[in-house]
């Protein structure tokens, strides 16, 4: 890596793996899918089943007769917003501390904490 690729600042993401995302804007908008995958020096994640292209491959060990296959590419997250399960609508994420001090993540909606 040269000194111009080399990320320098960590965002913080309240997405994470697991979650159920809904995209909000762009070629996909309106589908939902499932996390992949967080990129914290990106500011990216990777969706399950959007973002799709296709690439053509050489052979390889991999894929020994090469050809076009299909991967699924990081996208902003400001583009998804995680889905509440009792309204089934999106929204947004954020950070309420117990009394113990620990930080749990809570639907702004509905105010209730994600398990």
């Amino acid at each position: 890596m040269n000194k111009s690729t080399i990320p320098t600042k960590l965002y913080k993401i309240r997405i994470k793996k697991g979650d159920t995302v809904q995209v909000l804007s762009g070629k996909y908008k309106g589908k939902t899918g499932k996390v992949i995958a967080t990129h914290p020096f990106e500011n990216k994640v990777t969706v399950e089943g959007i973002n799709i292209v296709k690439k053509h491959v050489k052979p390889n060990n991999a894929y020994p007769q090469g050809g076009i296959i299909d991967l699924t590419k990081p996208m902003w997250v400001s583009k998804v917003a995680v889905i509440d399960p009792e309204s089934k609508k999106p929204t947004r994420i954020g950070i309420k501390l117990d009394d113990k001090g620990n930080k749990t993540r809570v639907y702004k909606k509905s105010g209730k904490e994600i398990k």
